[in-house]
C-alpha cells in the first residue's frame, strides 16, 4: 500500500485526445509536498506517513508548531495529512513526492472539503420535491411540508431531514481517472470533478477499490531534499580541498 499526496485544487479545463474528444479535467498542484514525519508500530500503534504541503509563515505558528518542523530540518507547511502505508512503502523524512508519483490511466480516490452553501431550504438541501405550484398553496410552495410529528411520538425525531447548513463536509469521490501529469510543473489532470473549491486542499491516494496498474513506482516516485544532500557534498568536497593543499605544501618543504 502506497502513500497518497496531498495536493491543492487549482481548477478545471479540458484535453483533447488523439480522436478529437474533449475530456473535462481538475487541475491539482503539488506544493511541495514532502514527507514530514513518521508512523511506526512500536511507538503509534500503525505505520504510516506524515505529509505537509504549502508554505506558510513561521511568524504565524506557535512555538510548538516551528520546533516541530525545525527537528525535522522541513520549512513550515500549511496543510498536514497522514496516509497509511505497508511497511515497504516508508518513504525518508524530507523527501518531496514529485507529480509522476501516480501514472497516467490509473485510477485515485480523492477526498476535499465541499463548497459551503450556507442555511439551505429543504429542496436544496434533500432535493425535496416541495408542494404544488398551482392553486391550493399560499407563498409556501417551497415548504418541506409535514414533520411526522402527531400526538404519537409528540416530536420530531433526531436527524429528520429538515432545512439547515448545507456544504463544508468532507467528500470522497472514488474512481477518478488520472489523465496525465505534468512533473516540472507538479500538476496533475484527473478527469471529472473534484470536491472543493479553488484553492482547497485534496488528498490523493490510489484507488482502494482498483488494482494499481504494474508501471506504477514502489515505494513512490520523489527527490531527495537539498538538506539531506549537502552534507554529502561538503564530505566529498572536503577532502578533494584538502589534497591539493597537502601536495601544495610538500613543494614548498622541499
Amino acid at each position: 500500500m502506497r502513500s497518497g499526496v496531498v495536493a491543492q485544487k487549482v481548477g478545471m479545463t479540458r484535453v483533447f485526445t488523439e480522436a478529437g474528444e474533449h475530456v473535462p479535467v481538475t487541475v491539482l498542484r503539488l506544493a511541495q509536498c514532502q514527507v514530514v514525519g513518521h508512523r511506526s508500530k512500536d511507538k503509534n500503534g500503525y505505520v504510516a506517513l506524515q505529509l505537509g504541503a504549502g508554505a506558510r509563515r513561521a511568524g504565524n505558528m506557535s512555538k510548538a508548531d516551528r520546533g516541530y518542523f525545525a527537528k525535522a530540518n522541513i520549512e513550515p507547511k500549511r496543510k498536514l495529512a497522514e496516509f497509511r502505508v505497508s511497511d515497504d512503502a516508508m518513504i525518508p523524512v524530507g523527501a518531496e513526492i514529485t507529480a509522476d508519483h501516480f501514472v497516467a490511466g490509473q485510477f485515485v480516490d480523492v477526498c476535499g472539503i465541499s463548497i459551503g452553501k450556507g442555511f439551505a431550504g429543504g429542496m436544496k438541501r434533500w432535493n425535496f420535491a416541495g408542494l404544488r405550484a398551482s392553486h391550493g398553496v399560499s407563498v409556501s410552495h417551497r415548504s418541506i411540508g409535514g414533520t411526522g410529528g402527531r400526538q404519537d411520538p409528540g416530536r420530531t425525531f433526531k436527524n429528520k431531514k429538515m432545512p439547515g447548513h448545507l456544504g463544508v463536509d468532507r467528500v470522497t469521490t472514488l474512481n477518478l481517472r488520472v489523465v496525465s501529469t505534468d512533473v516540472e510543473r507538479g500538476l496533475l489532470l484527473i478527469e471529472g470533478a473534484v470536491p472543493g473549491a479553488k484553492g482547497g486542499w485534496i488528498t490523493v491516494r490510489d484507488a482502494v477499490k482498483k488494482a494499481l496498474p504494474k508501471e506504477a513506482p514502489k515505494p513512490g516516485k520523489f527527490k531527495l531534499a537539498e538538506s539531506a544532500a549537502k552534507p554529502d557534498a561538503k564530505s566529498d568536497a572536503a577532502p578533494a580541498e584538502a589534497a591539493p593543499a597537502e601536495t601544495s605544501t610538500k613543494p614548498e618543504g622541499a
